[in-house]
């Protein structure tokens, strides 16, 4: 899954971010609204979280640029102001969800995961079985034949990649995108390395290499 925060205060951006990746978020982080703006406008974000009060364009009008143009990627709003109409306005402009600052991150995180699993319980399980495999997405859990695997949350992140497309190839540059930050350049068959270790732990037939393509989930 991967996030974007827009949020100018720059030691809260990077506090949340670095918290959301140790939970295994691909996380970036952008401090104005008019670049949060093109950047969700790319459509490769699961969730955005984007502050109200921001230089450029306020996320008021971010988000309501968003939902005009037909994104329906969740929002969840922060800002420093309280009342009813503050939370009314930033709803009414399409948000998903919102929480007053200051905010106790655990309630964050609550809030972000509820926002995913709503999203994912409108079209599909969070459970997803492949053979004898049972990835849970919410609970971010992994069981192979009733037995459960424990993953690092980067490797949970590479496996749900290829679990939410089982039997069909996903190629680096698709896990890179969605399981690493913008930011990353460092080198790609990086990957290479958590396929190797999900195989150790899941069984090496569960993973095919498609040569030249990428790799596909299957039922063994």
């Amino acid at each position: 899954m991967r996030l974007l925060i827009v949020e100018d205060e720059k030691r809260l951006a990077v506090s949340l971010a670095k918290g959301l990746r140790a939970e295994g978020f691909a996380v970036d982080v952008v401090h104005d609204g008019l670049e949060g703006l093109h950047r969700a406008g790319e459509g490769v974000y699961d969730l955005v979280v984007l502050d109200i009060m921001l230089p450029g364009m306020n996320g008021y009008r971010v988000c309501a640029a968003l939902r005009a143009a037909g994104h329906d990627v969740p929002i969840l709003m922060l800002t420093a102001k309280d009342g009813e109409y503050d939370e009314a306005e930033g709803l009414d402009t399409g948000a998903d969800d919102y929480l007053t600052k200051p905010f106790s991150y655990l309630v964050l995180v609550a809030r972000v995961k509820a926002l995913l699993r709503r999203r994912g319980s409108a079209g599909a399980s969070p459970v997803l079985r492949i053979g004898g495999l049972s990835v849970d997405t919410a609970a971010r859990r992994v069981f192979r034949d009733g037995t459960e695997v424990a993953l690092t949350a980067k490797e949970f992140a590479v496996l749900e990649q290829l679990a939410v497309r089982a039997g069909e190839v996903v190629g680096k540059p698709e896990i890179l995108e969605h399981v690493w930050d913008f930011a990353y350049d460092g080198d790609p068959n990086i990957i290479e390395v958590y396929i190797s270790a999900l195989r150790r732990k899941l069984g090496a037939p569960a993973i095919q290499t498609v040569r030249g393509a990428g790799y596909r989930l299957v039922a063994s």
